[in-house]
């Protein structure tokens, strides 16, 4: 049975989510958090094995609290519970250690479907959601450039030809990250052993500069880097 404790602030939401998940599947709501600090000091209390986590939050918020417990309890997958209005800080949030995120009005069987797939060792990044992430990346991006020099543009310019050295193979491992896929399913599908598997992705991790999943996947599709191509 997969463990999970739910961390918003809201009290009816908190409610409700527990009420809906433990009907609908065979998960444990075994906490809930109304903050960041709570959040942690549930996880000292519990052995849990998935987090839905809400951003905003008084005291300490969400993307704080990931960081501290991705530190401390690595083995614990955090999903952020957000709306429209929080893209701005899932990025904060996936770099701090996050699997992936999920709107709160999303339907309830996705959201069971979300928990198990990150708990299986997927990415939970809806492409709903990602459309928003990814326009706000792009402005940032573009506001960024608009502010450098002639030379420093060029020099960007020059650098996004060819950003990271990824092989064929990287390439396409990559790919089925974006897909959602876990290191069994790559394995399975690219017919390639286990252990193969784990050292591309090491790899694309060290490439990227990224911790986990998530980031890479929001990197790949924000530069592009899953398109066909050949190193």
């Amino acid at each position: 049975m997969i463990k999970a404790a739910i961390v918003e602030d809201q009290e009816i939401l908190r409610k409700s989510l527990k009420i809906v998940i433990e009907n609908i599947s065979d998960i444990e709501i075994v906490g809930t958090a109304e903050n960041g600090e709570e959040a942690i000091a549930l996880c000292e209390r519990e052995n849990l094995d998935i987090l839905l986590m809400d951003i905003q939050m008084p005291v300490m918020d969400g993307v704080k609290a990931t960081e501290e417990i991705k530190k401390r309890w690595p083995n614990i997958k955090v999903i952020i519970l957000t709306t429209f209005q929080d893209v701005t800080h899932v990025l904060n949030a996936l770099n701090a250690g996050a699997e992936g995120y999920i709107l709160k009005a999303v339907d309830p069987e996705y959201l069971v479907q979300g928990i198990k797939m990150v708990y299986y060792g997927g990415s939970l990044i809806p492409q709903q959601l990602a459309k928003e992430v990814f326009g706000q990346i792009q402005l940032n991006n573009n506001s960024q450039s608009d502010q450098n020099s002639n030379q420093n543009s060029d020099q960007n310019h020059n650098a996004m030809n060819h950003p990271y050295d990824l092989y064929h193979q990287e390439i396409k491992v990559l790919k089925c990250l974006t897909q959602g896929l876990s290191n069994k399913d790559i394995s399975e599908k690219m017919f390639l052993s286990m252990g193969t598997v784990k050292n591309y992705v090491s790899t694309i991790y060290s490439k990227l500069n990224v911790k986990n999943r998530s980031s890479a996947i929001i990197k790949a599709m924000e530069e592009s880097l899953i398109e066909d191509k050949k190193h």
